[in-house]
C-alpha cells in the first residue's frame, strides 16, 4: 500500500509580495537520501539564494521550507517544474498519486551535443553573453574549448546536455541558433549542432595531466585551523557534533560566513557521506553569518558514534564551507592563466553556474578570454571539475593578478 497525497501540493511556491522580501518554496513529498541536496542545486541553478530553511522528515516523508531571494525575472513556473522532477518518483492511478519506492530507477544519462560556432572577431564579454544564452535555454555546459586564430577569428566548442531532452529536434536547435544570433549579431559566421559521439567527446577532454604545482596549490586539503593566514572566513568557521541531546540522532551545529550555495555545500557533503537529515534549520543574518542545526543519522538509522567517522565528516564539512571552490591565477609559460576548480558530487553532478560566474567576473573586469579548457580530473580520490582559462593580455591589459583572483572569487561566492 502506498502513501496517499495530492500531486499538486508536492511543491508550492509563494512569490514575494514586495521587492526585497523572500519568496517561499515548500516541498512536501516522500523522502530520499540526498533530496535536500538535489533541491538546493536546482535553486542555485536558478540564481536564487536561500536565506532561511526548515527541514523535517521521519525517514519516509519529508517537509521542506526554504525562503529564497534572487533575480526579479526568475521563471517561477519553470523552477516549480524542475523541483517536481527531483522529488521521488510516483505512479498514478485514477488521478491519485502513490509513492512506491520499489519502482524508483536511475535516470538514463543525457545525450551530449556539440555546439560549434565561428565568429569573425572576438570582443570582451562575448563568452559570457553566449553562456548566459545557453543557461536561459537550460543547456548545461559540460565542457568548453575556445580558441582564437591568428587572424582574430574565434572558434567555440560547447559540449552541452539539454535539461529538456529536446536538442535532437529541429525546433529546439533552431531556437538555440536564434538565441545565439541575437547575442552575437554580425560577429557570428556559422553555427552547427550535432550529437557528440564517443570519439568526439574523447577528443574534447584535453590533457588529463595537471602539473604538480597546480595540484599542490589548488587542491590542498589543509583545514582552516591549520592555516597560518588567519583569514576572517577561517576564524568564523565552527563545526561541532553532539550525541548527548538526542537518543537517536547526532546533532551537527555549524556557524560560518555565508556564501552563495552554502546550504547546497552542506547538503551535498552529507549526501556524499550517505548521511540522512531528519531535522534541519538554517538561517543567515544581516552580518553575513549563517547558522545551521542538523539532527542526522547514518543510513543504518544509527547515530554517528565512531570518532573516526565524526572527525572525517567534520573535517570535510569545514573544508567544503571554507573553500567550496578553488581559485588561483598563475603563469602558464609567458601567459596568465586563471584556474577554478570545484568538487563533483558522487552522483556525477557539478556545481551550477560556475562558468557563468567566471565569465561574468572577467567581463566586469574588462578582461578578454583567449582560450578555455574544462575537464574533470581525479585528484586525491575525488573528482574535480577544473576550469583553465588563458587570459588575453593584449594592449591595455593592466589588471593585477590579485585583483583578478579576488574578483572571480567574490563573484563565485556571492560576495559582490
Amino acid at each position: 500500500m502506498g502513501i496517499l497525497y495530492d500531486y499538486e501540493d508536492v511543491v508550492l511556491i509563494r512569490q514575494a509580495e514586495k521587492p526585497g522580501d523572500p519568496a517561499e518554496i515548500t516541498v512536501n513529498c516522500p523522502d530520499k537520501t540526498g533530496l535536500g541536496c538535489d533541491l538546493c542545486r536546482i535553486i542555485l541553478q536558478f540564481g536564487l539564494s536561500i536565506t532561511r530553511g526548515d527541514v523535517s522528515t521521519d525517514g519516509k516523508w519529508c517537509y521542506i521550507l526554504f525562503w529564497v531571494v534572487g533575480k526579479p525575472n526568475t521563471r517561477w513556473n519553470l523552477l516549480h517544474k524542475r523541483l517536481m522532477e527531483v522529488c521521488p518518483s510516483c505512479s498514478s492511478a485514477s488521478g491519485i498519486i502513490y509513492y512506491k519506492p520499489e519502482f524508483q530507477q536511475q535516470p538514463k544519462p543525457p545525450d551530449v551535443f556539440l555546439l560549434k560556432f565561428w565568429c569573425y572577431y572576438d570582443r570582451k564579454g562575448l563568452l559570457h553573453d553566449v553562456t548566459e544564452v545557453l543557461c536561459e535555454l537550460e543547456l548545461t555546459i559540460k565542457r568548453v574549448k575556445v580558441s582564437t586564430a591568428p587572424d582574430g577569428r574565434v572558434m567555440d566548442l560547447f559540449f552541452v546536455t539539454d535539461t529538456r531532452n529536446e536538442l535532437h529536434t529541429k525546433k529546439r536547435q533552431e531556437d538555440t541558433i536564434h538565441g545565439l544570433k541575437a547575442v552575437l549579431g554580425d560577429a557570428m559566421m556559422s553555427v552547427e549542432i550535432e550529437l557528440a559521439g564517443p570519439e568526439v567527446t574523447a577528443c574534447s577532454q584535453g590533457s588529463s595531466f595537471l602539473p604538480p604545482a597546480i595540484t599542490e596549490e589548488i587542491f590542498s586539503l589543509e583545514l582552516p585551523n591549520e592555516r597560518s593566514n588567519g583569514s576572517a572566513a577561517s576564524n568564523s568557521l565552527s563545526v561541532t557534533m553532539d550525541n548527548s541531546l538526542s537518543p537517536s540522532h547526532t546533532l551537527i551545529q555549524i556557524i560560518c560566513q555565508d556564501h552563495k550555495g552554502l546550504i547546497y555545500d552542506i547538503m551535498r557533503t552529507l549526501k556524499d557521506y550517505n548521511i540522512q537529515t531528519s531535522y534541519g534549520r538554517f538561517s543567515a543574518n544581516a552580518k553575513g553569518m549563517c547558522e545551521a542545526d542538523l539532527l542526522v543519522m547514518q543510513v543504518d538509522g544509527k547515530k554517528i558514534v565512531d570518532p573516526n567517522k565524526q572527525n572525517a565528516l567534520s573535517s570535510r564539512l569545514r573544508m567544503e564551507l571554507f573553500r567550496p571552490l578553488r581559485v588561483a591565477v598563475r603563469s602558464r609559460g609567458p601567459d596568465t592563466e586563471l584556474l577554478v576548480a570545484n568538487p563533483v558530487e558522487l552522483s556525477g553532478r557539478g556545481r551550477p553556474l560556475v562558468f557563468y560566474d567566471i565569465t561574468l567576473a572577467l567581463k566586469l573586469l574588462n578582461i578578454q578570454i583567449f582560450s578555455v579548457e574544462i575537464a574533470r580530473h581525479m585528484i586525491q580520490d575525488r573528482e574535480w571539475e577544473v576550469y583553465r582559462i588563458l587570459l588575453d593580455e593584449g594592449d591595455g591589459f593592466c589588471v593585477s593578478r590579485n585583483k583578478i583572483e579576488e574578483g572571480v572569487r567574490k563573484k563565485l561566492m556571492g560576495w559582490e
